[in-house]
């Protein structure tokens, strides 16, 4: 144990600046930069032993100046390019599936130099947990975005820096890991992007054997029977001996036949099926609203609400700092009411923040409501850092600048939280204040229910991740350097169940945002009780 801590303390000196145990590389693009030079540097050890056995190897040669023109790219702008979703996915599946396959192939004649370096960078790579999360995110960023299938698989996505395409393998890849999560929708999706690919005369190792042997049983898991027969009869010219493809034959065939007479009996199953077949479509509403207002659409103010929304220079209430020099400020939505301040986060202090906040990123937690105890969740995909004022000037400034534009006292609100969004990074639907069924949610702390929210966006993202207020149908673009302020509670203290928000999936880009939450106690004084429960 003791040679181990020794080990992780040496490896973590010369190579990686993160810790020895797994840190969940998909949740953060800011992590995952780590790994382009982890990357980087194995090409390079991998290219001095090809030329030590350049004849041998020729093989290995033509992989290592694939990987080797993929990682100049990459170093040059590691954000840029991880934030396309597909080369982050396929990062994630080459560092975890794909360089295993060669470590394999080379080991038995492999030297020193390149295998001690493949066994120390090794422990550092992403695991199945982490090709899994990517490919999940492509899924979710798919579902929310509507994004084709071919548009995806290509790389044609808004924005991009770094096109990249995925192979009939990475299709199949896609197609197997929803297909082990039961997710049969998306298991057809991307084995039929996958067959297509490899008809139109794509090179791969990918089988089409087994490409159809999956298609057709996820396309009768959807009912689709005559289709999955049809599937099932193009994998048997290709295979006439396979052995689960026969089996599955017959059985499809009986099923027919029963079909076809239950069919002559009774047509009110078919109307039975209809209506269960829209309250499926209909099961979340909140959903439908979410995704809609993530892709730019759905619920628009009216002209006249429009007309009550206005920008202005800012002072704060005539606060001595900002009388001579205001901020800008615009409404962003009426009710709940949602500010924006303008220029209000330089870009030097952005990077002081990302910088302190980098080396403690850590998987982000949601409270469980039962429980109370802090644990990760699928539909919050993203790595946080917690930065006190009193460790650097700039995360006292900030503190303060958000005391004086909001009027309300800091002293008892919670540090600055920095998140940085990963591959698909989001944050569903949630509230930010303690609901009455959650009477202890912030009783450690001692200082009441979260009143209000201040977020700082801290970088452009080209594609997706906005602030969306399903409730109310408003949509909060990032733009580097401003800041959105709203109220959560109302001014009785009851909560403002309108501000239920969410961070929608970053499509293409790097999200970084801080934001600080303020408290009750301390603003007894700045901001009144008013005799009005919704006043």
């Amino acid at each position: 144990m003791a040679f181990k801590k020794v080990w992780c303390a040496l490896a973590l000196g010369f190579l990686l600046p993160f810790s020895c145990a797994h840190t969940d590389f998909f949740t953060s693009i800011g992590h995952m930069t780590d790994l382009i030079n982890t990357e980087k540097d194995l090409v390079v050890s991998l290219k001095d032993y090809i030329k030590a056995e350049e004849s041998k190897l020729e093989q290995i040669k033509k992989w290592a100046e694939k990987l080797d023109q993929l990682t100049a790219t990459a170093t040059k702008d590691p954000e840029g390019f991880l934030g396309h979703p597909v080369n982050a996915f396929k990062l994630m599946k080459r560092l975890n599936t794909e360089w295993g396959e060669l470590e394999s192939l080379v080991l038995k004649d492999m030297s020193d130099g390149f295998i001690s370096n493949m066994t120390i960078q090794r422990q550092f790579f992403p695991n199945d947990e982490d090709q899994t999360g990517a490919a999940k995110a492509l899924l979710r960023l798919q579902d929310t975005y509507n994004l084709d299938t071919d548009t995806l698989s290509r790389g044609n996505l808004p924005g991009v820096k770094h096109k990249s395409f995925l192979t009939a393998e990475d299709c199949f890849e896609l197609g197997k890991i929803a297909y082990t999560e039961a997710d049969y929708y998306h298991t057809e999706l991307w084995m039929e992007q996958a067959l297509k690919q490899l008809d139109e005369g794509e090179v791969s190792s990918a089988d089409k054997v087994y490409i159809l042997d999956y298609l057709s049983y996820a396309v009768y898991q959807q009912g689709d029977l005559a289709k999955a027969m049809a599937l099932t009869r193009r994998l048997l010219e290709l295979d006439p001996e396979h052995q689960r493809a026969n089996g599955n034959m017959k059985y499809f065939e009986y099923i027919m036949a029963k079909e076809k007479e239950a069919n002559k009996s009774s047509t009110d199953s078919e109307e039975q099926e209809k209506e269960t077949e829209v309250k499926k479509k209909d099961y979340l509403p909140e959903r439908r609203k979410y995704e809609m207002l993530c892709r730019g659409e759905g619920l628009k103010m009216t002209p006249r609400r429009q007309k009550r929304l206005f920008c202005r220079y800012y002072d704060g209430n005539r606060n001595p700092r900002y009388i001579l020099g205001p901020v800008k400020q615009e409404d962003e939505w009426d009710k709940p009411r949602i500010v924006r301040f303008l220029d209000i986060i330089s870009d030097e202090e952005i990077e002081t923040v990302k910088e302190l906040a980098k080396p403690r990123l850590r998987r982000a937690t949601i409270s469980n409501p039962i429980t109370g105890a802090l644990e990760t969740a699928h539909y919050r995909i993203s790595k946080s850092a917690w930065l006190s004022g009193y460790e650097s000037p700039v995360v006292s400034r900030i503190n303060t600048r958000i005391q004086d534009l909001t009027g309300l006292d800091v002293s008892t609100a919670e540090e600055l939280q920095v998140a940085n969004y990963g591959v698909g990074g989001q944050y569903e639907p949630h509230f930010d204040f303690a609901r009455a069924n959650e009477p202890d949610a912030f009783k450690e702390l001692g200082t009441g229910n979260r009143i209000a929210t201040w977020l700082f966006y801290m970088s452009d993202v080209s594609a997706g991740g906005a602030t969306v207020f399903p409730e109310v149908g408003a949509s909060v673009w990032p733009r580097k350097g401003t800041a959105v302020f709203w109220y959560n509670l109302f001014p009785s203290g009851e909560g403002d169940y309108s501000t239920r928000h969410a961070a929608c999936p970053v499509l293409v880009g790097n999200k970084w945002v801080s934001n600080k939450w303020l408290h009750e106690r301390g603003q007894e004084f700045r901001r009144p009780c008013t005799l009005s429960e919704l006043e």
